[in-house]
């Protein structure tokens, strides 16, 4: 006698129920909303940024969660961030900054503190997590959050800490999504193109020359809408992405395609 199969739910696989999810950068823009997703999902999120009053402001319109107020500059922070949290199952390393100046005139010191809090702190959280991971036998999902400056170049916005930086971590993603694989800790990036954020604020969005040129240069003919990265977040974050490592997913209207 054929048993009856449980009703087809594959909307269920993208929730997080029982999980906890730290994200970086967390206290304003895509950070903030990355929070409000996972929240939404079922997740226990952590929020990780530097200004505590921001933190306490997203944290108030989630489900019990905790905030963190932390450089990750701060390398010796970023280290121990994870042990003083606890267990973790979703890794968001969406911290970041830029320095825009054109190559000639970006100092060494900018450029190096951009690829500090931009590449080796992602790296440092995701090993520390990984580790955690790996100890109690669980399956974890680290989500670096890249760039489409990390993936081809821009030029006419000059930042070549942030593109050395992004296009550091997305063959970062790579090679720990080649070492972790069998330790069923999956390593993904997701590349955004032209969101409205802090870093694009009044340089990109809210002027006009700024939007006229990412309207004329993206194929869809539009910046993206912050609610338009929530698939793809959900989807790498989630069991829905259970066969699924070292991958790039560009949310980009297109832009990396022409």
């Amino acid at each position: 006698m054929l048993r009856a199969m449980a009703p087809l739910d594959p909307l269920a696989t993208f929730r997080l129920d029982g999980k906890t999810a730290l994200v970086t950068g967390a206290s304003s823009g895509l950070g903030a909303r990355f929070a409000r997703v996972l929240d939404a999902a079922g997740a226990k999120v952590v929020l990780v940024a530097r200004r505590a009053d921001r933190l306490e402001s997203v944290a108030s319109e989630l489900h019990g969660a905790r905030t963190f107020s932390v450089d990750l500059s701060d390398i010796d922070a970023a280290e121990s961030l994870v042990a003083e949290i606890g267990p973790v199952d979703v890794l968001v390393n969406n911290a970041g900054i830029t320095d825009v100046a054109p190559a000639l005139d970006e100092s060494t010191a900018s450029f190096r503190r951009v690829v500090e809090l931009n590449l080796i702190a992602p790296f440092v959280l995701a090993r520390e997590a990984a580790r955690s991971m790996t100890d109690r036998g669980v399956a974890g999902s680290i989500v670096n959050i890249a760039s489409i400056v990390g993936v081809v170049g821009v030029g006419q916005i000059p930042q070549a800490g942030y593109a050395a930086s992004k296009g550091g971590l997305v063959n970062l993603t790579r090679e720990l999504g080649a070492q972790w694989a069998r330790k069923n800790v999956r390593v993904n990036a997701l590349a955004p193109g032209w969101f409205r954020s802090e870093l694009t604020e009044g340089k990109m969005f809210g002027d006009e020359a700024g939007e006229r040129w990412i309207r004329s240069r993206t194929p869809m003919g539009r910046g993206g809408e912050a609610s338009e990265l929530d698939g793809a977040l959900l989807f790498l974050a989630s069991d829905a992405s259970t066969f699924v490592t070292g991958q790039v997913l560009c949310v980009d209207g297109g832009w990396t395609i022409v």
